[in-house]
């Protein structure tokens, strides 16, 4: 069994003494004033050598211009064969590309927008699929027996935290101003399922959350137990009558 071998490959002194074509070859690529100070080489190979320059553009903090030149076998002339500029050490970069999926955020589906489902979601399970006694009911006394997929108990549970702990929950600034809770409401619906016991639907067209799912322990200033408010007219002061003093009145 033999050992292999690598071979170190000797730094051409042609291509490394060439700093002043690499460095036109950058001057040609960037803005005037761009090109700062030689920052060193890398042997890439036979014959091929990449020179450094600082970048001077506010914009790229850390880059660098990298300027590859190389010179033919048996050539004395050194050509430059690639430039580019490469992010250094501490260099600012974008941040890491996220695919569209992954970046949208409620709100963002607008009219006409279609938003795929991945056949992975953990939201969703077929809807053969028996996972609990609440399933089962639900498929027996709740309609949409012919869907292909149904809300999966992941699913379910990350509806609940959200639903929770924004507007619809209980830690709202108008639910802590409210008279009562929703569930003391006549115009709280509950939701069918698993999810009825923690959430139903407001009716009261008054609402803020008319049409909307809140929470149990949710509430507003449009409960239907909230009768006795003030009145909104203001009752006039009595008058105040000084009967302690008297005024002279002319009797002709």
């Amino acid at each position: 069994m033999s050992r292999t071998r690598i071979r170190s490959t000797p730094v051409d002194a042609a291509c490394a003494a060439a700093v002043d074509l690499a460095r036109e070859a950058a001057e040609v690529i960037a803005r005037p004033g761009e090109v700062g100070e030689h920052l060193g080489f890398d042997n890439e190979g036979d014959r091929v050598v990449t020179h450094y320059f600082e970048c001077l553009d506010r914009a790229y903090q850390g880059w660098r211009w990298a300027i590859t030149v190389a010179r033919a076998s048996r050539a004395r002339n050194v050509t430059v064969s690639e430039t580019v500029l490469l992010p250094g050490a501490g260099a600012l970069l974008a941040p890491r590309w996220v695919p569209w999926n992954e970046r949208l955020r409620p709100g963002d589906l607008g009219v006409g927008d279609l938003l795929p489902v991945e056949a992975d979601d953990d939201r969703l399970v077929p809807g053969y699929t028996a996972t609990d006694d609440e399933t089962d009911r639900q498929a027996v006394f709740e309609p949409g027996i012919g869907r292909a997929r149904v809300l999966s108990p992941v699913g379910r549970d990350l509806a609940a935290h959200r639903w929770r702990a924004g507007e619809p929950g209980p830690d709202a600034p108008i639910a802590h101003a409210a008279p009562a809770q929703c569930s003391t409401c006549g115009f709280y619906w509950p939701l069918a399922g698993a999810l009825g016991h923690a959430f139903g639907v407001c009716t009261n067209e008054y609402a803020p959350d008319d049409g909307r799912v809140v929470a149990v322990d949710h509430g507003c200033g449009a409960h239907s137990e909230a009768t006795t408010v003030p009145s909104m007219v203001t009752e006039p002061a009595p008058p105040i009558l000084d009967d302690m003093g008297y005024d002279l009145m002319d009797q002709s």
